[in-house]
């Protein structure tokens, strides 16, 4: 089944996401069982070099693997999917318009704008474009009140396989004064409630991020079906001064 598939299915996903310009380190991640590794070119260390060396590694375990691109235009999006990316996940979607754009920047005419040119993603997907838009995945953040506000409009929007919800940008966005500020606790949960429920009634599946093995689980208890455990600069710094403290008793 590929990453798609099973996505699209509502099946438990689970992926691990990378900030740093690392393939070997990418390499045996994607050996540990994830269903994909996300590459984000938004906040992360990586360039257009790092991402293809990174999709590369994953090819090398048979992983799938998604791309969190800059901005939602044409060129990042259409850079991430030739590179062989099976999808992209596409900050700061606020509207209808804005996940109508994303789709199109996605699929090839006549359903959307695509330029053919997938260099790298030929060898891993079909080259007919009506099989390859089927096969690559289409994924809309929801980080902002107003994409919030208008959150069902963008889950019903055609070409749409998922939400993702960003919960630091968009606790911020619903008034936060922090990322994980208690104070919006009960306003935030309201807030995953909502995007659920939208993405249920489009037909789409709804996906977060968290932090660690045990908010994902959280999550999966929640409904969710489609989560991210972040990150590898994050847990290489807990694991190292885990072992710090054990050392020095």
């Amino acid at each position: 089944m590929t990453l798609a598939e099973k996505l699209r299915s509502g099946a438990r996903t689970v992926g691990y996401w990378v900030l740093s310009d690392n393939p070997q380190a990418v390499e045996r991640i994607a050996g540990t069982g994830y269903d994909y590794v996300c590459f984000d070119a938004q906040h992360g260390l990586l360039d257009y070099r790092a991402i293809l060396d990174g999709l590369t590694a994953l090819d090398a375990r048979g992983c799938a693997g998604l791309v969190r691109v800059q901005d939602n235009r044409q060129f990042w999006i259409g850079q991430a999917l030739d590179a062989g990316a099976a999808g992209v996940i596409i900050p700061m979607v606020n509207s209808a318009e804005d996940a109508r754009a994303a789709v199109a920047a996605c699929r090839y005419p006549p359903v959307g704008r695509r330029s053919m040119g997938p260099v790298r993603a030929e060898l891993r997907f079909p080259t007919t474009p009506a099989e390859t838009d089927a096969a690559v995945l289409c994924l809309p953040m929801i980080e902002t009140a107003e994409g919030l506000e208008n959150v069902e409009e963008i889950a019903a929007t055609p070409g749409v396989d998922g939400l993702y919800i960003g919960p630091s940008d968009l606790r911020l966005g619903l008034g936060g004064a922090t990322p994980d500020d208690p104070a919006y606790d009960d306003v935030f949960a309201a807030a995953l409630e909502r995007v659920r429920a939208a993405a249920a009634s489009a037909g789409v599946v709804a996906g977060i991020h968290t932090p660690s093995g045990d908010g994902a689980a959280r999550r999966f208890a929640e409904g969710f079906t489609w989560v991210s455990v972040a990150s590898d600069l994050t847990h290489l710094e807990q694991a190292a001064r885990s072992h710090l403290g054990t050392a020095l008793g």
